[in-house]
């Protein structure tokens, strides 16, 4: 289905007055609201393919119904996305979950839903059916060349495909590690891994990037050969230009100060983008925001501070996107949920008092540096996010206007209530 125009300026107008208002109260206290909107309007975070269905652990997955049964039917689903909020205009995919067989009508589909292709996402954390070699214990550091150049060739075969999207990233994410001490030779299994990444880079058109990424555990658990940002870095800096660090904010250990992390990435030029979730305890996937929202501000103060030091465009010059599980929540609500999350953060960021900051840290004012960043913390700028959307022609509340919609029971009818989301 389509969500049309009328539909959400007939739901906008019930909310219209009381926006309004809201909106001229957070208005009245700030420099440059207006900035600050026009900012918003333009920032946009990519959907990636395999969050549109229900997520799941190993213990079982329950299919909310409705799901989308193709790749198309997902690019109609993050055209849902961003027909209520005006934020979501790019989907990222993963191969082989989601092989565009024909790339040219995939395109003109996305390009009907005003969307467009963001990175594409190589697999070797997985067996395929049909594949030759397995990724048992690992695929590009693998002590057997015959499975590297394997794990190289799907890695090459992803930017084929991402070439006639018009997609301009590969992200990498392995799962290569080991779970017993003496499985692995430390230092080879980098080592090869650098070299499979040396023959992927060859491979890049000059326009692409490689986005490394990096998980510390999980599935393996003694070591992970890119098991955290420095190597990623390391190996980052040793491919060149085109090569940076991806940080999933679910990719550390507990306590770690992801803020710091994306601050010197960012001073070094290496920060490739985010993969945006949220966590209690590990890699959880949650809903972007719902545990820890104010580590969520301060990683934004860093890089609104960093991307402005260095002249950046905060919208287009590192990716931003969501990699999340719905295990159960309707996935699309628990993607604008989180998008609405990410844009708080953002505008959040954007209105904390620079001058003054820096002025209390140069004076070493502990007290007024937090006083600083926690007004703008606690400012309500919903308003501002909402007026940006409504400006763009999107719901001033996504997930009400979801919901009155009742866009969920029209998927499970065109649908069917027992479809499963491919690539889960």
């Amino acid at each position: 289905m389509q969500i049309e125009r009328y539909q959400i300026d007939e739901l906008n107008q019930e909310h219209l007055a009381d926006h309004k208002r809201k909106l001229e109260f957070v208005s009245h206290d700030l420099a440059k609201p207006d900035n600050v909107i026009q900012k918003l309007k333009i920032f946009n975070i990519a959907i990636p393919s395999w969050a549109l269905g229900t997520g799941g652990t190993r213990f079982g997955r329950f299919s909310g119904g409705g799901e989308p049964r193709s790749l198309e039917e997902k690019i109609e689903d993050v055209g849902l996305i961003h027909a209520l909020n005006r934020s979501s205009n790019s989907i990222s995919l993963h191969i082989p979950w989601d092989i565009p067989e024909n790339a040219s009508s995939i395109k003109a589909l996305a390009a009907q839903l005003g969307l467009h292709f963001d990175a594409v996402n190589s697999n070797t954390f997985q067996d395929q059916p049909g594949q030759k070699l397995s990724y048992k214990y690992g695929s590009l550091h693998h002590v057997d060349k015959a499975v590297r150049k394997q794990a190289i060739e799907h890695n090459i075969e992803v930017i084929k495909y991402g070439i006639q999207l018009n997609s301009k990233a590969l992200s990498v994410w392995l799962s290569d590690g080991s779970n017993f001490p003496g499985q692995l030779n430390f230092r080879k299994a980098f080592q090869n891994t650098l070299e499979s990444l040396q023959e992927i880079y060859e491979a890049l058109p000059d326009d692409w990037k490689v986005w490394i990424e990096y998980k510390p555990y999980e599935p393996n658990f003694y070591s992970t050969t890119i098991g955290d940002w420095g190597q990623s870095y390391l190996l980052a800096s040793k491919l060149g230009n085109k090569a940076s660090t991806l940080v999933d904010l679910g990719h550390h250990l507990q306590g770690a100060n992801i803020e710091q992390i994306v601050s010197l990435l960012l001073m070094e030029g290496k920060l490739a983008g985010f993969h945006f979730n949220d966590s209690k305890y590990g890699d959880d996937d949650l809903t972007v925001g719902s545990i820890n929202p104010y580590q969520l501000f301060l990683i934004f103060n860093e890089l609104v501070e960093g991307m402005d030091a260095r002249g950046m465009n905060h919208a287009t010059d590192i990716g931003w996107m969501i990699d999340a599980s719905h295990n159960v929540k309707d996935p699309i609500e628990d993607l604008l949920q989180s998008v609405q999350a990410i844009k708080i953060a953002y505008a959040q960021a954007l209105i904390v008092d620079k001058s003054a900051l820096q002025a209390a840290q140069n004076s070493n004012d502990v007290t007024l540096a937090q006083e600083i960043l926690q007004k703008a913390y606690r400012t309500d700028v919903r308003p501002l996010i909402a007026e940006a959307s409504l400006q763009s022609g999107g719901s001033l509340e996504p997930v009400n206007t979801y919901r009155k919609l009742k866009v969920r029971k029209h998927l499970i009818q065109e649908r069917g209530s027992k479809t499963v989301a491919t690539g889960l």
